[in-house]
């Protein structure tokens, strides 16, 4: 009887080691997915806390999709008007608090789209106030950078926000 309790226990223990080492494989496996989902395009930063735990990317993405529908939602309430379309690639960063206000609107690249980025800000502070961050984010984010790109149109091209996902910045 002795043999065989020893032998579950013996189970037991290499369950827990595989356990702790999935669990350990998997927390670095997330960090490289925040590292590269933040870092890779620049679209997107995240000012830490000192000593805070790692950004969830699951949670980034999460709360980024549902700043890009609020941001579709809110375009039909802003008026566009007669603007004039530029031709060359502009960039404006979008700097939230964790509440959700907004903490700097700023214009990183004008190019020729002076009307577009007048259009952006209105539509911006139009949306505002937006989600606060999940509580997790919360934990570890001071703030968070969204880097939007007005991409000039030519001819039939879609309006409208959507996820830099393919790895180009601005």
């Amino acid at each position: 009887m002795d043999e065989f309790l020893e032998s579950l226990e013996a189970q037991a223990k290499a369950r827990t080691g595989l356990a702790q080492r999935s669990l350990a494989m998997a927390r670095d496996m997330g960090r490289e997915m925040a590292r590269s989902a933040a870092d890779d395009d620049g679209t997107v930063s995240v000012e830490r806390l000192p000593d805070s735990p790692p950004v969830s990317p699951f949670s980034l993405e999460m709360y980024l999709d549902s700043l890009v529908t609020k941001l579709n939602r809110s375009a039909s309430f802003v008026r566009r008007g007669q603007r004039r379309q530029g031709s060359r690639n502009a960039a404006v960063q979008l700097r939230l608090n964790p509440n959700g206000t907004i903490r700097t609107f700023l214009v990183l690249n004008s190019g020729d789209q002076h009307d577009e980025i007048a259009y952006i800000q209105a539509l911006v502070e139009r949306a505002a106030p937006y989600s606060p961050f999940p509580p997790d984010l919360t934990k570890s984010a001071k703030s968070l950078a969204i880097t939007i790109c007005i991409v000039p149109t030519h001819g039939g091209g879609s309006l409208g926000f959507s996820r830099n996902l393919d790895g180009h910045s601005c």
